[in-house]
């Protein structure tokens, strides 16, 4: 089966995210962790995603939708950013964290990590967040190839230990683990979803 990614909208608001019926997963990562570039790599395309030289720099939410799936992949901005300013920060923080917990049709939280990284505290409390809002995590390792296979096999353990699932390990330059991970979203997408707590995001914050 052919699979296709196209991108359909680009929003700006919480209303925007949270107003479509289709099943959707949210694509969330650091900054720098390769997130355009695997999206490209999903795609079998160069220049869908836009891969700045800039970390941080991407403020909008894009809409990518997957066929004959008929699902979202839903590109939040990166996060962990530093230069970026502090209202900045928060501003991308509190749209995070009200989708996460308001999106309905919201299926999973793809949580992108690096391979060269050890875990790291902002990862984590991404992911306990998710949990809070009885979110299905996806993990996936990104820039494998960058990697000894020593390394991405003590990753793979060390975050599989942490999250209680086993991360796809994946290289946009290689496109290693692609065809897992397309099988690994389709799945996600389809899967019924979870009742969602009813706790308002402003009361679960996770730490920025």
């Amino acid at each position: 089966m052919t699979v296709s990614l196209t991108l359909e909208t680009t929003a700006y608001t919480l209303d925007q995210l949270i107003s479509r019926p289709e099943p959707q997963l949210a694509l969330a990562g650091r900054s720098n962790v390769g997130k355009s570039s695997l999206i490209n790599a999903l795609a079998g395309r160069k220049k869908l995603a836009k891969v700045s030289s800039t970390p941080g720099k991407t403020r909008s939410v894009n809409f990518y939708k997957v066929e004959p799936h008929d699902f979202y992949l839903v590109d939040l901005p990166g996060y962990g950013y530093a230069r970026a300013s502090h209202a900045e920060r928060q501003k991308w923080a509190r749209l995070l964290e009200h989708y996460l917990a308001d999106c309905k049709k919201l299926r999973a939280l793809v949580l992108l990590l690096d391979c060269r990284l050890p875990p790291q505290k902002i990862d984590l409390e991404l992911a306990s967040f998710a949990r809070q809002c009885r979110l299905p995590l996806l993990p996936v390792l990104t820039k494998a190839d960058k990697c000894k296979q020593q390394e991405r096999a003590l990753r793979q353990k060390q975050w599989q230990n942490l999250l209680g699932v086993r991360p796809v390990v994946t290289s946009a330059e290689s496109r290693l683990g692609m065809e897992q991970l397309w099988r690994a979203l389709a799945a996600a997408a389809e899967a019924a979803p979870e009742a969602r707590q009813s706790t308002p995001a402003s009361e679960k914050k996770p730490e920025e």
